[in-house]
C-alpha cells in the first residue's frame, strides 16, 4: 500500500489524497454505531462512530485484515455542526480503532439514515493481501 500526496495539494490533515494498494477488494457496507443486537450504542455522536468505526474494523478482521488494510473510508453524518464540534474526542476514538493509519477520506452531510436515531454511517474500502 502507497500513500499518494502529491505535492501539488494541500498537505491532507488526519487523511490522505490517495491510496495505492494491489490485492484483494474487500467492500463494507456502510456501518451505523449499533451493537450485534442492531440497537445503536447511544444516542450520542461520538459513541456511535466509535462504533460504526468499530464494526467497520471487524468486517475488515473478519476477512483476514485489520485497520492498515483500509484504503478508504466513507462517512456520512447527520450534522456537520456535530461532527466538527466533536472533532478532539473523535481523534481519540478514531487513533484508538485505526492507530496512525489514515486512508482516503471523505466526510458527507446527509438529510437522514434509514436508520432511526442513527448520526453517523461509515463505509469503507479495504484491499487485502
Amino acid at each position: 500500500m502507497e500513500i499518494v500526496n502529491p505535492d501539488s495539494l494541500a498537505k491532507p490533515v488526519g487523511y490522505s489524497n490517495g491510496v495505492k494498494a494491489a490485492g484483494t477488494f474487500l467492500a463494507i457496507a456502510g456501518q451505523v454505531g449499533w451493537d450485534k443486537g442492531a440497537r445503536l450504542v447511544s444516542p450520542e455522536f461520538v459513541p456511535q462512530f466509535a462504533q460504526a468505526l468499530w464494526n467497520v474494523v471487524e468486517v475488515v478482521k473478519k476477512a483476514g485484515g485489520g485497520p492498515e488494510n483500509i484504503v478508504s473510508l466513507t462517512i456520512f453524518l447527520g450534522s456537520k455542526e456535530e461532527y466538527l464540534a466533536s472533532l478532539k474526542p473523535l481523534g481519540a476514538e478514531y487513533r484508538r480503532l485505526m492507530g496512525k493509519h489514515f486512508p482516503a477520506m471523505t466526510a458527507v452531510e446527509v438529510k437522514g439514515f434509514v436508520e432511526a436515531g442513527a448520526k453517523v454511517e461509515i463505509q469503507a474500502l479495504a484491499v487485502l493481501g
